[in-house]
């Protein structure tokens, strides 16, 4: 068989680069960037070297297998078995549960993947609508949530995100981000170091702030340590010096400025030089040059969000953008104008906050969704509501939310679990079935959700590369019938009008479905077009100018005082300083890793070890521990032992843990199971601390660290492979 060609896209994070593959024989034998894709322009990162190794992986599951019970999870084995035997023992499963303790026994999970399968956008919200369950959760509260909390309050809409325009920026504000590593995250920006030699060829800064010296804060102009979890004292202080150095120019369709004006008098820069570490000079100097810069964007990601105020923090981000004329700027941050507008169709819901609330700790829901950090209490808890069953898509809760291991052994207690994933893990080898979907190389692709936060307006269709195996189901196609055979076993069905629409909107393929949703869109680009140009195709640099007239608010105005945020600055000058002696703990993310997965290839995981706790030389000698030996950390929920690694690229008081290490990947066969070194930073986060959207709060949380007094595992997590 001849050498062929072909064009493809990597979707295993947000930056969807655009490449080129080889195939010999109907394998992968190759794979680079395409300089042609238009957004993307030829780069490429490790992983997506590496997306041939996830559908050729001996461990992958590529049929339904059935968990076979010995007694013991520890013994227990998996066995193959058919298509319609494992979609109806899923669907007995899943309506036994909502029949016999009503639909909120059910509870639902969906992992960071769905976000990147066009098949689940499509077709995974039609499911979730289809089981009308109060108990739905996703990795969102483990991660975004404080920035759609705040677009839905402030702008309508919660994924009506303002984008920074990098490419003409000339002055980048992070904080708590490392696109360098990312690639960008709620901008979707490939190619990032390429873009900023850009940045500085045209005279611009990058400003990095933020408690690691990151990839990113190393490739910047200049970069400021700051403590975790005291971000939103810093970005309190700038909007103070902003009006009170009259260096304010707000848009006129801007309502509460006068009282935003009012709640940040108190945050003074010598106040928040105190909590946070940076200068109250540096920080006022900050201020003046972006509010002075000729297009500014403010930017901030995880580490701003994920602590007990990333709520605010992100609040005072869009202020901080809005106030000094950035908002809807060349240069400044801008609202995309995607071929397909998933905020403007409706394709999306423009979300929603506390319409009820968890049965056991009493916490809103945002967005339709629950914290995940209350699912292990939804479990455990007896009474009505009690979650029994769960259905977990493409997600791995154990390894990935807090406190993982009370998690874990929840799951052990499910009157039934089923999963729609491609691996047995530390959460799936609880499920009695797993329902394995194709791979990305297998399905055709369209970004419906990154073309919407890219930093340049392109849309793209990418077929196939190689055909599903034989016998394999697409995962929308695992969807469409997992709800409707489920539907066919409740006893309180759906009224036929909802039934009838739920039919439709399972059926129509999600190929079909985007092309219908091009000829809706306004900018002529149809899936035609998008054919003859697999590369993709160009639609232009973001656009400013167009607010008020976008704005999805039904007022058409700008909220910049909502109560909820207002309510919870107050709560943040209450809070008292962190215990003398206390460390904190933030986490870190590799270019080479996929969140919690993508660790059974050696291509990704060879190398240098980079499972360590990191921790500043001084702290280290300040404790009377070595360099490179087995430390114990501590928080309220777990201890582990990990190695150490002493670095001054870290401030001083803080730790930090990777995301997603210590456990096993694992399949059917057994022989191909790949240990990973370390341990998962979430057997320490916390479920309890929470910010005000319910976002898991685990950057800045105390820890202590002393010389392990033993090597042996303390993750209380089972160390034998499943059988």
């Amino acid at each position: 068989m001849p050498v062929e060609k072909k064009l493809g896209v990597c979707n295993l994070c947000e930056a969807i680069c655009g490449l080129e593959l080889t195939l010999e024989d109907g394998r992968v034998t190759g794979i680079r960037g395409n300089p042609d894709d238009p957004l993307s322009r030829g780069h490429i990162c490790p992983k997506g070297t590496a997306l041939a190794d996830v559908h050729a992986d001996p461990d992958r599951l590529r049929r339904p297998v059935r968990r076979v019970s010995t007694g013991s999870t520890t013994e227990d084995r998996w066995e193959e078995i058919g298509w319609d035997e494992a979609l109806d023992l899923v669907a007995d499963g899943l309506a036994r549960a909502v029949n016999e303790h009503g639909r909120d026994a059910l509870a639902i999970y969906l992992g960071n993947p769905n976000a990147h399968s066009l098949g689940s956008l499509t077709h995974g919200s039609a499911l979730l609508k289809s089981f009308r369950t109060r108990n739905k959760y996703s990795a969102t509260s483990v991660d975004q949530l404080p920035h759609q909390l705040v677009a839905h309050v402030m702008y309508g809409h919660q994924l009506f995100l303002p984008i920074p325009d990098i490419d003409r920026t000339s002055y980048f504000l992070v904080l708590g981000a490392n696109p360098m590593a990312s690639n960008g995250s709620l901008m979707t920006v490939p190619d990032f170091p390429a873009r900023l030699r850009e940045l500085d060829a045209r005279g611009g800064r990058m400003v990095v702030i933020d408690p690691r010296r990151t990839e990113t804060a190393k490739a910047a102009h200049e970069h400021h340590f700051v403590r975790p979890g005291t971000d939103a004292h810093l970005l309190l202080a700038m909007l103070h010096i902003l009006y009170d150095e009259g260096l304010t120019r707000p848009p006129g369709y801007v309502d509460g400025l006068e009282l935003v004006e009012d709640v940040v008098r108190p945050f003074t820069p010598e106040a928040a030089a105190e909590v946070t570490g940076v200068p109250a000079d540096e920080i006022r100097r900050i201020t003046r040059e972006f509010a002075a810069a000729d297009g500014a964007a403010a930017y901030g990601r995880v580490g701003v969000s994920t602590h007990a105020f990333g709520t605010v923090c992100q609040w005072a981000i869009q202020l901080l953008n809005l106030l000094t004329g950035n908002l809807d700027r060349q240069g400044g941050v801008c609202f995309t104008s995607p071929a397909i507008d998933a905020v403007g169709t409706g394709l999306i819901g423009r979300g929603h906050h506390d319409l009820w609330r968890s049965r056991v700790r009493g916490l809103p829901e945002s967005g339709g969704e629950l914290p995940v950090s209350v699912l292990r209490e939804e479990i455990e808890t007896p009474g009505e509501g009690q979650v029994r069953a769960l259905l977990a898509l493409a997600g791995n809760p154990v390894s990935s939310t807090p406190d993982g291991n009370a998690l874990d052994r929840a799951l052990a207690g499910l009157d039934f679990m089923a999963a729609v994933d491609i691996y047995v893990n530390e959460t799936t080898r609880h499920a009695d079935v797993i329902l394995p979907p194709t791979t990305a190389l297998e399905r055709d692709h369209y970004d419906l959700v990154f073309h919407l936060l890219a930093v340049r307006n392109t849309a793209r269709f990418t077929p196939a590369v190689l055909p599903a195996e034989d016998g394999a189901m697409h995962d929308w196609q695992i969807y469409r019938e997992i709800a409707r055979r489920t539907q066919q076993r409740l006893a309180a069905k759906l009224p036929l009008s909802k039934r009838l629409v739920l039919r439709a909107r399972l059926t129509v393929s999600p190929t079909r479905q985007i092309a219908l949703l091009l000829r809706r869109g306004s900018s002529g680009v149809t899936m035609r077009d998008l054919r003859k140009h697999p590369e993709g195709v160009d639609l232009g640099p973001l656009r400013a100018g167009q607010l008020p007239r976008r704005l999805p608010h039904r007022s058409g105005r700008i909220d910049a005082a909502p109560a909820l945020v207002l309510a919870d600055v107050a709560r943040l000058a209450a809070v008292p300083p962190l215990e003398p002696g206390a460390l904190r703990l933030i986490g870190r993310r590799h270019q080479r890793d996929c969140n919690s997965w993508m660790h059974n290839t050696t291509r990704l995981t060879k190398g240098r070890a980079r499972h360590q706790l990191l921790m500043h030389p001084d702290d280290l000698a300040e404790r009377g521990i070595a360099d490179g030996s087995v430390v114990e950390v501590s928080s309220r929920v777990g201890t582990v032992d990990v190695e150490v690694l002493a670095t001054a690229d870290i401030m001083r008081g803080v730790v930090s843990l990777p995301h997603g290490y210590g456990h096993r990947r694992e399949g059917v066969r057994l022989e191909q199971a790949v240990d990973l070194p370390g341990v998962s930073i979430n057997d320490l986060t916390d479920p309890e601390l929470l910010d005000v959207s319910g976002n898991a709060a685990f950057n800045g949380m105390p820890v202590q660290v002393r010389v392990s007094s033993s090597v042996s595992d303390r993750t209380g997590r089972t160390p034998d492979p499943v059988r």
